[in-house]
């Protein structure tokens, strides 16, 4: 089910990125099939596998690829994909057999999708590193945080997810759509850092116009404008508000009773201090709940700050069914939604080589050549 039924994707098996955008490919209806190592592997936090939902709607063949028949396997799978995703170091899947020029000679119309930090070339290409390196050198960490205090990881959100698995996402569909003209395939070097940074580019702009300015919580969209930031409440929770435009600060004055003056001096920086400290004394005087009674569904640009716990029992997300339950828990949904090639709910993560006989005889081998390679320790 998805508007991409019919694709079929081959990932190796890596961390962070690579496996959020074989999710995101899959969840849209892509046959993906992930590529395991034959051994626990260690790759990323040492979790019950169940609970890793990147990991979500694919099927799992384990390969040696080390070997020479646990190699031959996985290429006669790329034959007949229309994409891969490989998340290694900078010549790593060379190393292993697996490399683009080997995989494009077999198969011409492949979609060949690497993920990497740093690139495939540069002078960071092969350094290690993880998300909070990749931001900050795009100057994207350096603007996020509170004034006078040190930059604040943005969880893995900007560099992995964001700059990382949206953007190969969208490479590979668009060497996809590419391909309908050309009937030939392509390789897609993602890189983490040009992904944020592609992501901050309207800051640059900013920046260079001297709207924005390099100080931290300085800023309308960093915490330094009072109308657009988050206030502790009355029990110790917190509450966001970004009333940006001049009516919705107008709106937001009216309701909660700060004073009038304030709205045609909104965007007083010199009144900035002084007003957010009265919005976080108003704030202060009733709970969480008191507000969302308030505010919530008007216009002054309102939402509770809510928990992992909490979010999926939120009136608005199980209205829009934003979460749903898969193998005992709440995950987020398949997103965007389409109208006519709707999703389903995503298959529960599977385990390691749960499919490899059925992927190994969909390629055409036989019984007894499986039999050989799981003998052989090729395969498991």
């Amino acid at each position: 089910m998805g508007p991409l039924e019919g694709i079929r994707i081959i990932e190796l098996a890596a961390i962070g990125p690579g496996p959020m955008c074989a999710m995101l490919l899959a969840d849209l209806g892509a046959d993906v099939i992930r590529v395991d190592r034959t051994e626990p592997s260690g790759l990323g936090i040492p979790i019950d596998p169940r609970f890793e939902v990147n990991s979500r709607n694919r099927r799992s063949i384990a390969v040696d690829l080390k070997r020479p028949e646990g190699l031959a396997a996985v290429l006669r799978l790329v034959d007949h994909a229309d994409a891969l995703i490989e998340g290694f170091r900078p010549g790593v899947a060379e190393r292993l057999g697996l490399g683009p020029d080997v995989c494009l000679a077999r198969n011409a119309r492949l979609v060949y999708g690497r993920m990497t930090g740093f690139g495939q070339d540069g002078v960071l290409a092969n350094a290690a590193g993880h998300d909070l390196n990749y931001i900050a050198l795009t100057g994207a960490l350096h603007a996020i945080g509170p004034r006078d205090a040190k930059p604040v990881p943005p969880l893995n959100l900007v560099g992995d997810y964001g700059g990382g698995a949206l953007y190969l996402a969208l490479g590979i569909l668009a060497a996809l759509v590419e391909r309908q003209r050309s009937g030939k395939g392509q390789v897609i070097d993602a890189a983490m850092v040009e992904g944020a940074a592609s992501l901050a580019s309207i800051f640059y702009g900013l920046t260079a116009a001297g709207v924005w300015r390099n100080t931290r919580g300085d800023n309308v969209l960093d915490g330094g404008a009072p109308y657009y930031n988050v206030y502790e409440t009355a029990d110790g929770r917190y509450i966001s508000i970004a009333a940006i435009e001049g009516k919705f600060f107008a709106e937001l004055v009216r309701r909660i009773g700060l004073e009038a003056h304030y709205i045609e001096r909104q965007n007083d920086r010199a009144l900035w201090p002084e007003m957010q400290q009265r919005l976080a004394e108003i704030f202060r005087s009733r709970t969480r709940d008191q507000w969302c009674e308030l505010l919530e569904g008007t216009d002054v640009c309102f939402a509770p700050v809510l928990s992992i716990e909490e979010a999926p029992l939120h009136a608005h997300n199980v209205s829009r069914r934003v979460f749903v339950d898969v193998n005992g828990f709440a995950q987020p949904a398949p997103a965007p939604r389409f109208s006519r090639t709707q999703t389903g709910i995503p298959r529960p993560v599977p385990q390691v080589g749960q499919h490899t006989d059925e992927i190994l005889e969909e390629a055409g081998l036989a019984r007894a050549d499986i039999e050989a390679l799981r003998h052989a320790g090729a395969v498991r």
